[in-house]
């Protein structure tokens, strides 16, 4: 099994090696056909003008003799071919002998020799025939070879320049790749092993892979938190059943011992205590049924608008006692319908106009803006209470989430927000929150229509 940099710098280096290589033989391939034809279309040219001499030749003298046109022969003997002139009777006037041109040109006395009989022609009639011959396919002067193997050479040094270069270049990049995926990988293991602390600190330019990166830490985080709450929670359920349990229990044996008088006033307080603890267990028997894939809704065409409105009203109180200023926005001319529960939907508006008024202090506001589009209506309530700090905020949807020492001084049993998701989820709503400690908290809730 490979580690993927060295899987990955290898298809990088074997993708290029064989570009390159494919390249280089289509190139050569491309470079000799064209230098070959080139050769050729001389020789043709060549032939026809070697033709054009004799035919000029005969036109002048009107016969053949001995010396006719031999002038052209110190031609053939520099350009490595030969000529042989015939009479209309194809009776020798003149040759070269092809062993000379041989001895000139170092040629191997192997080479196939080859020739090629043109008429010379007057007036319309054959008065002659020459005969060219030579020792390749193709006539090659020593500067054609030298300048095709020069391109040859060219590209294969190119060839080995651009490997070498390409495999800097892919041990580079898949370096680049490959040691975040390995921090993730490693990261995964050391969270697949328990230990929820460890994280990736590697960096990318590489959105996925950054994206890849924060994912792996987040989920960290959240498997540190969710080992923290199991650990936590036998504890919590049963602090939170024992308070009141204990409260009314303490108080009762005070009552039968005579140590306290039965009275109304402490009956009533050992009635909230009771109404506390049963509306824990109201919450997570709710939370429960919500998590159920067969939850039964009443569904109803919902005025989102006359919803808010008369949970704003109800606020007014707690905000007038508290000073706390609430301003509720409402784009006008729009429709705020949905199909929903109305009740559960209450129960979710409730929690969170709940949470923003519960944790703002004196002086503070709340901001409730509801606005929609042609496909979505938004609800925005925004305070400028404590906030909640950056560690907790991925987990406030979570079971019996608290927060910091800060919030859990304010009252609650940590399950509005998690039923309040819930119930969301099963209206196909999202809802996102943006705070910061100190600052203030913004909730968002985006419906379908």
């Amino acid at each position: 099994m490979h580690s993927i940099r060295r899987r990955l710098t290898f298809i990088l280096i074997s993708c290029t090696m064989l570009t390159l290589l494919f390249s280089a033989i289509f190139v050569n391939l491309a470079i000799n056909n064209t230098f070959n034809k080139y050769i050729s279309d001389n020789q043709e040219m060549r032939n026809e003008r070697i033709v054009s001499y004799f035919e000029e030749v005969y036109k002048r003298d009107l016969n053949w003799t001995a010396d006719s046109g031999k002038e052209i022969q110190h031609e053939g003997y520099m350009s490595n071919y030969c000529l042989t002139l015939l009479d209309k009777d194809k009776n020798v006037i003149w040759a070269m002998n092809p062993e000379e041109i041989l001895n000139m040109s170092g040629k191997n006395a192997g080479n196939e020799y080859r020739t090629a009989t043109f008429d010379i022609t007057y007036q319309g009639k054959a008065v002659g025939y020459v005969i060219i011959g030579q020792y390749e396919p193709v006539l090659v002067s020593e500067q054609d070879i030298n300048f095709k193997l020069s391109i040859n050479r060219s590209i294969a040094v190119s060839v080995v320049v651009a490997i070498a270069f390409a495999s800097l270049i892919s041990i580079y990049f898949s370096k680049q790749f490959s040691n975040p995926i390995k921090a993730v990988s490693e990261t995964s293991v050391d969270l697949t092993e328990g230990k929820y602390t460890s994280k990736a600190v590697m960096k990318s330019n590489v959105l996925e892979i950054d994206n890849l990166i924060k994912s792996i830490n987040i989920l960290g985080e959240k498997l540190k938190y969710q080992d923290e709450l199991r650990k936590r929670l036998v504890s919590d359920v049963s602090h939170e059943i024992r308070t009141p349990l204990n409260i009314f229990q303490n108080n009762l044996e005070a009552m039968i011992d005579g140590v306290f008088p039965v009275t109304t006033d402490r009956l009533i307080n050992l009635n909230d205590e009771v109404i506390r603890f049963g509306r824990l267990l109201n919450n997570l028997d709710a939370l429960k049924e919500l998590e159920e894939t067969n939850v039964e809704l009443h569904m109803q065409r919902v005025d989102l608008e006359e919803l808010i409105v008369k949970l704003t009203d109800i606020f007014s109180m707690h905000s007038k006692r508290n000073n706390i200023a609430v301003s509720l926005q409402i784009k006008p001319k729009q429709k705020y319908f949905i199909l929903g529960d109305e009740d559960k939907l209450r129960q979710v508006f409730y929690n969170i106009l709940s949470n923003a008024f519960k944790f703002t202090n004196s002086g503070g506001t709340v901001a409730i803006n509801l606005t929609s589009d042609k496909d979505f209506i938004y609800l925005s309530v925004k305070d400028n209470g404590i906030g909640i700090n950056k560690q907790d905020l991925p987990f406030i949807f979570e079971r019996l989430y608290r927060g910091d020492k800060s919030r859990n001084q304010v009252e609650g049993n940590g399950i509005g927000l998690t039923i309040t998701k819930q119930i969301l989820l099963h209206h196909s709503a999202s809802i996102d929150v943006d705070s910061e400690e100190g600052v203030g908290t913004n909730v968002r809730v985006k419906f379908v229509k």
